[in-house]
């Protein structure tokens, strides 16, 4: 059987090892004439032209119908970002003393007191105020921030003079505001001693020309620091809208 099948096949191998070694041989000798190379001189064929173009039209821009509005409906959320903040408010510059006489404050329940003090300071040049408590002092202060001196009794009715310094110099509007004790007792000339922001104590009878130069002293100290306010006030910048 076995030499039945080589029989059989022999017929076909045959052919098969003769031809595939002669093909084998063809190709190399091809290849060494460069026969499967492209030329050197080889170029591309040329692209057909590429027709030009129209330009085109300008579009007309497309208009949006306005959309409906129920006026009984709140700000819907489109107009809350068109809808453009209130501008900061300024702050408001603090007050600023007028220029002219200095204005004392007298408080004081004694109207002989009042009527001295009043002849020795208009003597002097300034204009003169006169309460009769503290809290008249309180409100004449609040009403005329122009008033550079405060001149108070340490005792007098609704409200003494210690309870007024301590309003005075815990407000805001007033806390440099110089002020002057004038007292007739010695035990209250002790307690004014330990009070902050009092600028010199008097008793009584007092010294003109001492009180008057104290005053005098004071009132440029406040002038200074007016003028010193207006100019800050003049050169801050405007506030941006």
């Amino acid at each position: 059987m076995l030499q039945e099948l080589q029989e059989l096949l022999g017929a076909y191998l045959m052919p098969v090892l003769i031809a595939v070694p002669l093909a084998i041989i063809v190709l190399i000798a091809a290849f060494k004439r460069d026969d499967y190379r492209p030329s050197r001189d080889y170029a591309p064929p040329p692209r057909p032209p590429v027709p030009p173009q129209a330009p085109r039209a300008a579009q007309p821009p497309v208009e949006l119908p306005p959309l409906p509005v129920d006026p009984n409906a709140g700000p819907s959320m489109a107009s809350a970002f068109v809808m453009a903040p209130s501008p900061m408010q300024p702050p408001q510059p603090a007050p600023v003393i007028p220029e002219g006489p200095p204005a004392i404050l007298v408080a004081d329940d004694s109207a002989v007191v009042r009527t001295k003090l009043k002849r020795l300071l208009e003597g002097a040049g300034f204009v003169v105020l006169q309460v009769n408590d503290g809290n008249e002092a309180l409100a004449e202060l609040e009403a005329k921030p122009e008033i550079a001196v405060l001149i108070t009794d340490l005792e007098m009715p609704n409200k003494d003079g210690f309870e007024l310094i301590a309003d005075v110099h815990g407000s805001l509007a007033t806390e440099d505001l110089p002020v002057i004790a004038i007292t007739g007792h010695d035990e209250l000339h002790g307690r004014v001693g330990q009070i902050e922001g009092v600028y010199g104590i008097f008793k009584k009878p007092w010294s003109d020309r001492e009180l008057l130069k104290r005053v005098q002293s004071l009132t440029h100290l406040r002038s200074a620091a007016s003028r010193r306010a207006r100019r800050a006030t003049d050169q801050r910048p405007p506030a941006s809208a």
